[in-house]
């Protein structure tokens, strides 16, 4: 199962690839010009690790709170993903996990088990600025 993770909500853009047992990613600063570049450095993500938009199964965008633009941004590009691709999204936010410890919030690769365990809803957007 490949699953994508985009967070644009701190200081840096940070694409995240797991497939299966194997972890991408990739970090970009979160300034104006990359947001209005964002879905060529999503492109360019995807083409290095040689992985099709049309393969991912699941998209995971944090919500924020955050940088307003990385929020919007993000929400957009991965509506629109779902709307052509009709990849599912989950959209999370960190405090959806302050029960867990801050050890297993950072780890990247149990963010869907994470949004399993909390009932992140599917296709849901509400934005936390």
């Amino acid at each position: 199962m490949k699953r994508f993770i985009i967070d644009a909500t701190g200081e840096s853009i940070l694409l995240i690839i797991i497939n299966d047992e194997s972890i991408y990613t990739s970090s970009h600063d979160n300034s104006k010009s990359n947001f209005d570049k964002i879905t060529i450095l999503i492109n360019n993500f995807l083409k290095k690790n040689k992985i099709p938009l049309s393969q991912l199964n699941e998209i995971y965008v944090n919500r924020g709170p955050g940088s307003f633009a990385g929020i919007r941004n993000s929400l957009s590009i991965v509506k629109g993903i779902h709307l052509v691709k009709k990849i599912d999204y989950f959209c999370f936010s960190f405090s959806d996990f302050s029960k867990e410890t801050k050890k297993k919030v950072n780890n990247w690769k149990e963010l869907p088990k994470l949004c399993k365990k909390y009932k992140i809803k599917k296709n849901l957007i509400n934005p936390l600025y």
